[in-house]
């Protein structure tokens, strides 16, 4: 329910769950710069770097009426039910996010990712709101692809024939825990569109990189290359070095949720794969060689054996998103790269507590 302010403005009530996760704190930051959002954020601060995201929007936002914070756990259907009366638009950011994490524990995965998903989806159902519900999956559910032959190319993995890159007609295909847990929370969704009405959007999305992301072994290579290089600590690739990904900058992502729930008459019970697409392709040993030139040093790096659902190779076609709801992204992958180490740079000692 959109609400009327008194001064005749209108009130845009958004709930953001994982609102202090990397990709939630941005989000957040971005709609409370506009006066007619209120923004209620989710999260249980279980995860390294949620409480220093917290205090960074908590210092910003604080004192704004139109600002509010659950201490709340998705797991927990009684605990959030009543929060979703009234919303116009959920960001369902919130999740077990690492491969390595949901074999190790695949039950907590389960509970993260498929139930608390699920919570979300009868929160909206059973309160009976008309909201948006923009859930963040992952391209795991592609599996390994192994339908499309790659070769090496330039130096690194390359589909050998999909020059557009992966679409969203290719089969699911989990693998891992991960995998599964995503794409069951990834088929609610859809379902639950089509079985309840509810204005449900999926983005498959490829590797996410930015500000307010403190990244490590299990995800978020990007970052984690770019602040472990920084702090001096060694580096191992798993695999050849040549897997290639399209990268994102953060910012470009939160462009492409804002606009997917601008045209949700077009966009609800879809789903989008979201990355750099073609033109924002990198292998590892790419992004190695640009933090080396930046350093001016070579990086202590080791290789191991290759993780378990692994892609040689992924990158998105986006087009059914520019297509859709007129996206595509601004920042190519060496400034965004840039961007990062900067921000890295600048709050290199707040990063060092978190890796002590």
């Amino acid at each position: 329910m959109i609400l009327l302010k008194l001064n005749g403005g209108i009130t845009i009530k958004i709930i953001i769950t994982g609102g202090f996760g990397f990709i939630g704190s941005n989000l957040v930051n971005y709609f409370m710069q506009e006066n007619e959002n209120e923004v209620i954020v989710i999260d249980n601060l279980s995860r390294k770097g949620a409480k220093i995201n917290y205090k960074w929007l908590q210092d910003l936002f604080g004192n704004n009426k139109n600002f509010t914070f659950v201490k709340e756990d998705i797991r927990n259907f009684d605990g959030i039910k009543n929060l979703f009366k009234d919303v116009d638009k959920v960001f369902h950011t919130a999740g077990q996010v690492a491969v390595t994490t949901s074999i190790i524990d695949p039950i907590t995965d389960f509970k993260i990712n498929v139930e608390g998903t699920l919570n979300i989806l009868e929160s909206i159902r059973q309160t009976n709101t008309d909201a948006s519900i923009l859930f963040t999956s992952t391209n795991k559910v592609y599996g390994n692809l192994e339908i499309y032959d790659v070769v090496l190319r330039n130096n690194r993995w390359d589909f050998k024939d999909l020059r557009d890159g992966n679409s969203e007609n290719t089969p699911v295909d989990f693998h891992s825990p991960y995998g599964c847990s995503k794409g069951a929370a990834d088929a609610y969704m859809k379902d639950y569109y089509r079985i309840y009405g509810i204005k449900t959007v999926v983005f498959r999305m490829s590797c996410i990189y930015g500000q307010r992301q403190f990244g490590n072994e299990d995800q978020g290579w990007v970052a984690h290359f770019i602040i472990s290089s920084i702090l001096g600590k060694p580096l191992t690739i798993y695999g050849d070095g040549k897997q290639v990904r399209d990268i994102l900058y953060v910012d470009d992502l939160v462009s492409a949720m804002e606009l997917a729930t601008k045209y949700i008459d077009k966009t609800k019970g879809n789903v989008y794969n979201i990355g750099g697409g073609p033109n924002n392709v990198i292998s590892l040993l790419e992004l190695i060689e640009i933090i080396e030139n930046r350093l001016k040093r070579k990086i202590d790096l080791s290789f191991d054996e290759w993780r378990p659902g692994d892609q040689k190779v992924y990158y998105s076609n986006i087009s059914k998103a520019k297509s859709h709801f007129k996206w595509n992204p601004k920042i190519n992958k060496y400034e965004g790269i840039s961007k990062l180490f900067d921000w890295v740079i600048k709050n290199k000692e707040l990063i060092k507590n978190i890796f002590k």
